[in-house]
């Protein structure tokens, strides 16, 4: 019976170790994904607890990082095996932090979304804080029994996944920051139909609404409902309106473009437009990185030319935008646009979009815009910039998977091999020990006949 408890109780904490690694790679995966949507998060949370003017604002991206980091390599270790007890104690602290958080997060709800996977799975604050108490649950359990937690690797050797983890983690967070997120969840990815993503359909749940009024009657003020208003003897004071139940939201909502020279709403005219357009997002001129605006001026140049148009959308002041104006020599035309919504459509400031009937067509950071030479004299239609080749997620995992699980596995297949070659040494040094002693117990028996 000891036994079959052992047994059960060694499955429960696998389970518990399988479910909190698997959720922690998961959750730093995606961070390192979108740094920069973690950054957004941040300053929500800064901005949200009233902090914001005690932290720099360079501060966000580096610790976005370095939270995606953390999370990532913790759940490798508690997979592999790896520095069990500090990896269990780290666990367990961070759920002792997070779940009383999350609580907080649910009760007063000062931001809508926890942030914990990104873009990839939106979760309601409620549904934050069970998930934190299921694996406050299994990181107790881990904690308590962390040597009945195989490992997958030598201890001898975990130094080499350990480092590797960190290495890779590392760099592929920064090159998406460099870049633009190797996998897009937002509503704004490369293939998306803006159009039709703002469409609302005719069967769609609509938001309910309840009004409370405020009437008086003889000095007293009571609250009614619709459903209870008295008879016109009760005097009007106030009334306030709530929204009860959410109704359909379409992906892609608050997406305007108001043109900053006339305050003509453009949106539709962007959108219908059946050729090409350019738009250059930068929700903060005042923040944006400048040193590629001659590439930039170049694909303005080659607009004008061909035909195409282009566009600068920001929600900086027109301030902001005459000194950009004398900075980069810029001659396109402004408009204003929310700023979280740009923020959304692309993690750079600048980026570039380009649209077609507003189908997103393709995406560039200002880090690796277009060259001159890929569409110089040629119509974009003619050139690879101007087909749209859609993302295809699954491809997109393949590809980071291959990266980071190929050496991981050979790792491991080469740590098996050399621990059976060490456990195979082991066995021929017994065996001639063994034998030795036999020789030299024969040897006496034979000197005392």
């Amino acid at each position: 019976m000891s036994n079959l408890r052992r047994k059960i109780k060694w499955f429960w904490v696998n389970l518990c170790r399988l479910l909190l690694s698997l959720t922690f790679i998961l959750s730093g995966f995606v961070k390192a994904v979108d740094p920069r949507g973690t950054q957004y998060k941040l300053e929500d949370y800064a901005e949200a607890f009233q902090v914001n003017g005690w932290i720099s604002e360079y501060l966000y991206l580096p610790a976005s990082m370095l939270l995606a980091i953390v999370e990532f390599c913790l759940g490798i270790y508690l997979f592999f095996g790896i520095r069990r007890k500090m990896t269990t104690w780290l666990l367990l602290l961070m759920m002792l932090v997070m779940t009383p958080f999350a609580l907080y997060l649910a009760l007063a709800n000062p931001v809508s979304d926890c942030g914990c996977f990104g873009d990839a799975f939106k979760l309601t604050n409620w549904e934050t804080f069970y998930k934190n108490v299921v694996l406050l649950i299994a990181a107790v359990t881990v904690f308590r029994y962390p040597r009945m937690l195989n490992r997958f690797i030598s201890e001898r050797n975990q130094w080499m996944v350990s480092m590797y983890s960190i290495f890779f983690i590392w760099i592929f967070s920064g090159w998406c920051v460099y870049r633009l997120p190797v996998l897009d969840f937002r509503p704004y990815h490369i293939g998306a139909d803006l159009i039709q993503g703002m469409t609302i359909p005719e069967n769609a749940e609509q938001p309910e609404f309840e009004t409370t009024f405020i009437l008086e009657k003889d000095g007293i003020q009571k609250e009614f409902s619709e459903q209870d208003y008295p008879d016109s003897t009760w005097h009007f004071v106030d009334s306030r309106t709530v929204m009860v139940k959410e109704g359909y939201e379409p992906p892609v909502h608050d997406f305007s473009i108001t043109e900053y020279a006339t305050g003509e709403d453009i949106t539709e005219k962007v959108l219908s437009d059946s050729s090409y357009t350019f738009l250059l997002i930068a929700p903060f001129l005042e923040h944006a990185d400048d040193s590629n605006m001659d590439e930039i001026n170049e694909i303005y140049d080659y607009c004008q030319e061909q035909g195409y148009a282009f566009y600068c959308l920001t929600a900086s002041g027109p301030e902001y935008v005459a000194r950009w104006q004398d900075l980069t020599g810029a001659e396109y035309p402004f408009c204003i646009t929310d700023a979280i919504t740009l923020k959304t459509v692309i993690r750079s400031n600048p980026g570039l979009l380009l649209l077609k009937q507003g189908v997103v067509i393709n995406k560039w950071s200002s880090n690796n815009l277009p060259k001159e030479t890929d569409f110089l004299g040629k119509r974009l239609e003619q050139t690879s910039i101007g087909i749209l080749k859609r993302q295809v997620y699954w491809v997109g995992v393949f590809k980071v998977l291959f990266w980071y699980v190929i050496p991981l596995l050979v790792f491991t297949l080469l740590d098996r091999i050399w621990i059976g070659f060490k456990m195979n040494q082991r066995s021929k040094h017994k065996k001639r020990v063994l034998n030795l002693i036999k020789q030299q117990e024969n040897e006496k028996e034979n000197c005392s006949r």
